[in-house]
């Protein structure tokens, strides 16, 4: 039985190691979350609506989807969170989100892409609801 030589072997590793990396999604930085809102009062989110909270690296959109469902995203876009003037902002239709720096629009139903350049969707923090405040939190 013939053996794989210990230096193909290390090449083998190093070409499919890199070769993950090509694919992997650009790193947006962390920042700790840990916030309250109040949906149902003052801070009102009627179904299909938004909210945006100062939180989170640039911001956080807050979007509800039913009574007791939402979705929480970073507003740093994805495609290039270096980019200091990248911002996903909610346009008109409520249900779609827009980074005029590159032009990539995502669904607020699940944050993916639909359209422009970035092929990555929305980060997304965790939430819980208790029926009257919605806890934000990564």
């Amino acid at each position: 039985m013939r053996l794989i030589h210990p230096a193909l072997l290390l090449l083998i590793f190093i070409l499919l190691a890199s070769s993950c990396d090509k694919d992997k999604q650009p790193s947006i930085p962390y920042v700790y979350v840990n916030e309250v809102v109040y949906p149902n009062t003052m801070d009102y989110i009627s179904i299909t609506s938004y909210k945006y909270i100062n939180a989170g690296y640039r911001g956080i959109i807050v979007y509800r989807l039913a009574e007791n469902e939402f979705k929480v995203y970073e507003r740093c876009c994805p495609y290039d969170p270096e980019n200091t003037n990248a911002r996903v902002s909610v346009e008109s239709n409520n249900l779609t989100a827009v980074d005029t720096c590159c032009n990539s629009h995502f669904s607020l139903l699940d944050g993916s892409p639909y359209q422009g350049p970035s092929p990555y969707s929305l980060m997304t923090y965790n939430y819980s609801y208790d029926g009257d405040k919605l806890y934000i939190f990564n």
